[in-house]
């Protein structure tokens, strides 16, 4: 099966979720279901782990507070000078 967006994921697995709660899913339903759970989880822990390596926390007073460790896997990544 071709990668898919999260929301096409979510599209399918919430009709899947549907027909549990109504009548219940075929074996190969359920199959297909956690098949696509993981995909989901797999794609929303990429985006999360992106969304922190490009993060910059800063305090009240502008200084820039970010960790060490997200410093570090930013300059790998090239994404910072210092």
């Amino acid at each position: 099966m071709a990668e898919q967006t999260m929301d096409t994921l979510l599209v399918r697995i919430n009709e899947l979720a549907h027909k549990a709660k109504d009548g219940g899913l075929t074996d190969a339903e359920k199959t297909e279901r956690a098949d696509l759970r993981q995909q989901y989880l797999k794609l929303f822990r990429a985006s999360f782990k992106s969304q922190v390596e490009m993060m910059q926390v800063y305090d009240k007073n502008g200084k820039e507070v970010t960790p060490e460790k997200v410093r570090q896997v930013q300059r790998d990544k090239g994404l910072r000078d210092d």
